[in-house]
């Protein structure tokens, strides 16, 4: 029987492959590594624990029936979340659409001939590139798509503006709609429903709306989060949340943070988001970028260089600011009749950073301070105080209050609903070190010139 560790990975791994489907292998086995086989116990690291997670529920029983035959013995799986290097992966000069599970050629012929109220046609997985970064939520999406009420009950995803959760959750409608019309779908917003829910209360015509929420097959609320403090709204999606749950209807929300960081959220209401499946979405990657950028411009029946496209996705951090940069490319090129170059659109792009520089949005600061360190925004909004996140936290106060001017109160407001005297604190705190020599600041200043010159 084999014992060599690595090599024994490598057989079940392709063995895996063979039993689960293309898109669970490359998100939930393809970062995994055997660490080791002692005392029956199989000790394999996995890259989240999130991962982890799913990796325990679904596939435990494939990987000790795998393990089982290689080496003849029956093992405890323990799982450790750990990072792995990337081995033997070639690396390609662009973005690999065959591993984002979509292709070039597909979005030319996807029809967008159904539509739902309120959901954009166009919002389909076909048309999503995916990276590490949303490959999870992808995933995640597709299974609730092909198995509502049965799969990751509620499905629960969030993230920062512009990373696409909108268009992951509209797939899900599209989809479900396109397979199944006569199921009752709901695509709302947080805004919108408590507008509902506050109009039927005030034409005391509550029924009609418990009926309307209530009787679904899918409901689907975005941003979530700003259902927050609103007692009356909280309270009627308790109540809809457990009807629809109960009766085996999906439900899928968004929202910016995780279920238990959203502040003034009933627990009730915090406990049953979590019940399901959680995850998160985060900013993309330089690849990620590029890949969005070539598929908007197949929707824009523009032939995008690839040159171009990795111009575009250096300076622009999140999918809307992608968008508004290449359509401001696109329509320059046609205005003034020029070909769409790399030099083209450096001097396109450089003009429209000086021309917006004056009306950044909070939001590019916290991105900046992320990339820099390597964080999520949501670990930067949230309660913990590990050093290095307080660090990041402290420096993002500054810098909204330094470069932004926004009152302490909005910049609480910013991160996380934090008090004003916890901003003071923390600018007044990054203030006070950049008053010292380097050698005592350790370097501080310079990490600051370093985020700041990040470009978006």
């Amino acid at each position: 029987m084999r014992t060599d560790v690595d090599e024994l990975w490598k057989t079940a791994l392709g063995e895996v492959e063979t039993e689960v489907s293309k898109a669970h292998f490359l998100t939930f086995f393809k970062k995994t590594a055997l660490v080791s086989l002692e005392n029956n116990v199989a000790t394999i690291a996995a890259h989240s624990s999130i991962g982890i997670d799913l990796l325990k529920k679904r596939f435990s029983d494939v990987i000790k029936k795998i393990l089982k035959k290689h080496t003849g013995k029956d093992y405890l799986l323990v799982f450790i979340a750990k990072t792995l290097p990337e081995k033997n992966i070639e690396k390609k000069e662009e973005p690999l659409f065959s591993d984002s599970l979509i292709s070039k050629d597909s979005l030319l012929k996807t029809p967008f001939s159904k539509s739902l109220s309120r959901v954009r046609p166009e919002f389909r997985f076909q048309t999503m590139a995916v990276s590490s970064s949303n490959q999870l939520a992808f995933v995640s999406a597709q299974t609730v798509a092909k198995n509502i009420g049965r799969s990751y009950n509620p499905l629960f995803i969030y993230g920062p503006t512009g990373v696409g959760k909108t268009h992951l959750m509209q797939a899900i409608a599209n989809e479900v709609y396109e397979k199944y019309p006569d199921k009752k779908i709901i695509y709302i917003t947080s805004e919108e429903f408590t507008n509902d829910v506050v109009g039927a209360i005030r034409s005391n015509d509550t029924a009609r709306m418990k009926r309307r929420f209530r009787t679904v097959d899918l409901l689907i609320i975005d941003d979530v989060q700003f259902i927050a403090g609103k007692d009356k709204i909280q309270e009627e999606l308790f109540h809809t949340f457990n009807i629809l749950i109960d009766n085996a209807s999906q439900v899928v929300l968004s929202s910016d943070r995780p279920p238990n960081e959203i502040k003034k959220l009933e627990r009730r209401l915090s406990s049953r988001f979590s019940s399901g499946l959680t995850v998160d979405i985060e900013p993309p990657d330089f690849e990620l970028r590029t890949a969005i950028l070539l598929i908007k411009a197949v929707k824009y029946e523009i032939e995008l260089p690839i040159d171009v496209a990795r111009l575009i996705a250096q300076n622009s951090l999140d999918t809307r600011s992608l968008e508004g940069a290449l359509l401001r490319v696109i329509t320059e090129a046609k205005t003034k009749s020029e070909e769409i170059t790399e030099q083209f659109a450096a001097k396109i792009l450089k003009h429209q950073r000086g021309s917006t520089e004056e009306h950044r949005h909070p939001d590019d600061i916290i991105n900046k301070v992320c990339s820099y360190y390597n964080i999520k925004s949501t670990q930067i909004k949230g309660p913990k105080r590990d050093s290095r996140l307080v660090k990041a936290r402290h420096i993002a106060m500054f810098l909204l209050k330094k470069e932004l001017g926004l009152p302490l109160v909005e910049i609480g407001n910013v991160l996380g609903g934090r008090d004003h005297t916890t901003i003071m604190h923390g600018v007044e705190k990054i203030d006070k070190l950049l008053s010292l020599p380097n050698t005592k600041n350790n370097n501080l200043s310079l990490e600051i010139m370093g985020i700041t010159n990040i470009t978006l």
